[in-house]
C-alpha cells in the first residue's frame, strides 16, 4: 500500500488546518489508517485512527481539537485540525494497518505496516 499525505502547510495559532491521506494500491487488505506526528529529536506520536469499524482514537493532546474521518467514496481519510497551537507543528505522516484489531491496538506504532512521507504542519504564535 502507497500512501500520499497532502494539504500541510502554515497556519496561525488558534486556525485550522485539514490533511488528507490518499492511499494507492492493494487497499483492499487496509484495517486502519492512522495519522502520527514527528518532530527533530522527539518519538512519533499517535494523532489519531480510524480502524475497519469506524472506531476512532485521539492522542490525548488532540481530544477536543482533531477529527479523523473517512470518505469511501473517495477513498480517503482526512484530518480536520482546530483550535491548532504552535506545539502542534511537526511532520504528519499517515499510516495503514493490515493486520486486524480493536480500536487501543491501532494506537501502536507497530500496528502499521506502511508508512507514506508525510506532510509539514507548522502552526506559528
Amino acid at each position: 500500500v502507497q500512501l500520499q499525505a497532502s494539504g500541510g502547510g502554515f497556519v496561525q495559532a488558534g486556525g485550522s488546518l485539514r490533511i488528507s491521506c490518499a492511499p494507492s494500491g492493494s487497499t483492499f487488505s487496509i484495517n486502519a489508517i492512522g495519522w502520527y506526528r514527528q518532530t527533530p529529536g522527539k518519538q512519533r506520536e499517535l494523532v489519531a485512527s480510524i480502524n475497519h469499524d469506524i472506531g476512532t482514537v485521539y492522542g490525548d493532546s488532540m481530544k477536543g481539537r482533531f477529527i479523523i474521518s473517512r470518505d469511501s467514496a473517495k477513498n480517503t481519510v482526512t484530518l480536520q485540525m482546530n483550535s491548532l497551537k504552535p506545539e502542534d507543528t511537526a511532520v504528519y505522516f499517515c499510516a495503514a494497518s493490515s493486520q486486524y484489531g480493536d480500536t487501543h491496538y491501532y494506537t501502536k506504532a507497530h500496528a502499521y505496516d506502511d508508512w507514506g512521507q508525510g506532510t509539514l504542519v507548522t502552526v506559528s504564535s
